[in-house]
C-alpha cells in the first residue's frame, strides 16, 4: 500500500460474541481499512459472523485468554505492516464512532499509544458498575508505581497503537493482566502516552470475567513484571532486611550464650531462618539484575 494514506488496522479479540460482534463490526469498518478479529476459541458462531462481514479472522483453537488474543493481533499488525492499530471490545461496550478521535494523536505525532479513558471526566465513568469501578481505580494506582504517574485508566481495552509501539510490544501475559503489562513494556521502551475520554456501554454481558479472578490476574502481573524489572527493589530491599533482622538475632544468640554457655534455640533458629531468606533474596535480586543488564546491553549491538 501506499503511504500517502495511512494504513488503519481494527484489532477485536473475541469469546462467544456472536450476539454483538455483527453490530460492532459494522460500526467499527466505517473508519478503518481492515478489521481483524482474534476468534479466542469460541464455541459459537463468532468467527462465521465475523467472516461473512468481511473480518480477517485469525482463530485459536482453544481459549487461551484476552492476552493470547491480543498477542496474535499484535503479531498480525507487524505482519500487515499497519501504521495505527486500534484495540476494541467485541461486546459492545465500546463505540467504535470515537476510533477517529482515538487515532488522531498517533497521526499527528503526539503519541505512540492513545487510550480511551472512562475516569477522565465523571459523566465518564457514571455508568460503570460500583465495584469494577473501584477495581480499576485499584489496579490503576498500582500501574502507575511502575509505569506513567497520571494513566487513570490502566484497563481499558479500548487503544489506539502508532507503528513505534506496535514494533517494540509483544504481550507476554495470557490472561487480563495484558493491558497493564502493555503499559509497563511502553514505559520501558519510553513510548507516549495519551488518553482522552470515551463514554461506554455496561449491560448484563458486559465483561463475562470474573472480577475476582480478574483482578488476580492483573495484580500479579503487575507484581511480576515490576519485580522483574526493579529486582533490587523486589528482592534487594526485603533481602537486606532479613539479614538485618539475622544479625539482630545473631547478636542476641552470641550474647546469652556468652554469659550462660546456653543456646537459645528459638532465637538461633530466626537467626537461621532470617540468614538463608535473606541470602536467597539477595541472590535472586543479584542474578536478575545480571540478566537484565546484560539483555539490555545486548540491544546495543
Amino acid at each position: 500500500m501506499g503511504k500517502d494514506k495511512p494504513f488503519i488496522v481494527a484489532c477485536i479479540p473475541a469469546y462467544n460474541e456472536e450476539e454483538s460482534i455483527a453490530k460492532v463490526l459494522v460500526k467499527t469498518m466505517k473508519y478503518v481499512d481492515k478489521v481483524i478479529v482474534c476468534d479466542d476459541g469460541s464455541t459459537d458462531l463468532t468467527s462465521e459472523i465475523a467472516k461473512t462481514m468481511g473480518a480477517e479472522v485469525i482463530r485459536h483453537e482453544r481459549n487461551l485468554g484476552y492476552g493470547a488474543a491480543l498477542a496474535s493481533l499484535f503479531r498480525e499488525a507487524r505482519n500487515m505492516n499497519v501504521d495505527v492499530m486500534v484495540t476494541l471490545d467485541a461486546d459492545g461496550q465500546h463505540d467504535p464512532d470515537d476510533i477517529p478521535k482515538l487515532v488522531k494523536p498517533i497521526l499527528d505525532g503526539e503519541a505512540d499509544i492513545v487510550i480511551g479513558s472512562r475516569f477522565l471526566t465523571k459523566d465518564d465513568s457514571a455508568n460503570i458498575p460500583a465495584y469494577r469501578r473501584l477495581g480499576i481505580k485499584a489496579i490503576t494506582k498500582m500501574t502507575r508505581m511502575f509505569s506513567y504517574t497520571k494513566i487513570t485508566d490502566a484497563q481499558s481495552g479500548f487503544r489506539a497503537y502508532g507503528r513505534k509501539a506496535i514494533a517494540v510490544i509483544q504481550p507476554s501475559e495470557y490472561g487480563m493482566g495484558a493491558s497493564t503489562e502493555i503499559l509497563q513494556k511502553a514505559s520501558r521502551h519510553g513510548l507516549k502516552v495519551k488518553e482522552l475520554p470515551i463514554k461506554t456501554v455496561y449491560d448484563e454481558r458486559s465483561s463475562t470475567h470474573n472480577p475476582v479472578r480478574h483482578g488476580i490476574e492483573v495484580i500479579s502481573s503487575i507484581i511480576k513484571f515490576a519485580s522483574i524489572r526493579h529486582p533490587m527493589l523486589f528482592y534487594g530491599l526485603p533481602g537486606l532486611l532479613a539479614i538485618l533482622i539475622a544479625v539482630t538475632f545473631w547478636v542476641w544468640a552470641l550474647q546469652i550464650f556468652s554469659t550462660t554457655r546456653q543456646l537459645v534455640t528459638n532465637i538461633a533458629l530466626i537467626a537461621i531462618g532470617a540468614s538463608i531468606i535473606g541470602l536467597i533474596l539477595l541472590t535472586t535480586a543479584m542474578i536478575l539484575w545480571v540478566l537484565i543488564s546484560l539483555l539490555e546491553g545486548g540491544r546495543l549491538h
